[in-house]
């Protein structure tokens, strides 16, 4: 068990004890699952989707890239030993150069997929959190519990497909 999930489990249980004991014997929980339903909005299919379209042009660059490096490597293979020293320094020389400029691209690539991707989840993550205690307002809900730090539940209890409905409706695509 991890120490975050330990975290969560101990403090969902604390909250619980801790209502019971304010008198509530009849204490409302419901379970969502922040993952999923942050993952199920359509801002974040349509945000993903444009994500895919927008880096395409770099992977397409870096498979090319790819594809010369092989073709470099298979130049010095099937010619091991029929290459003159200065041809085959010169592959092994354009080999490294692109294999570091694939790299890079690479480095880059990930680097900035990922920036743009926690932006996009911590803006929904937020927006998520907010739409979930609404929920819980409406439905005088007295704890919500992220599914990830519980072992079970009814599935009566689950609101995640609501949370994604009252998101979308909150934050249409556009």
């Amino acid at each position: 068990m991890s120490v975050r999930f330990g975290l969560r489990l101990a403090v969902a249980c604390l909250a619980l004890f801790s209502l019971s004991k304010a008198g509530l014997s009849q204490t409302k929980v419901a379970i969502v699952s922040m993952q999923r339903a942050v993952l199920g909005c359509a801002e974040i299919k349509k945000a993903s989707a444009e994500m895919e379209i927008k880096y395409k042009p770099r992977q397409q660059e870096m498979d090319k890239l790819q594809r010369e490096l092989a073709s470099i490597q298979q130049q010095l293979q099937s010619n091991a030993g029929k290459l003159t020293p200065a041809a085959e320094a010169d592959l092994n020389a354009q080999g490294q150069r692109k294999q570091r400029d694939l790299q890079r691209m690479d480095d880059d690539l990930k680097a900035d997929v990922t920036a743009e991707r926690n932006e996009i989840l911590g803006t929904s993550g937020r927006r998520m959190r907010e739409i979930v205690q609404k929920l819980a307002e409406e439905k005088g809900v007295d704890v919500i519990v992220d599914e990830q730090s519980t072992l079970f539940f009814k599935p009566a209890l689950d609101l995640t497909a609501e949370a994604i409905t009252a998101y979308d409706k909150a934050y249409p695509v556009k």
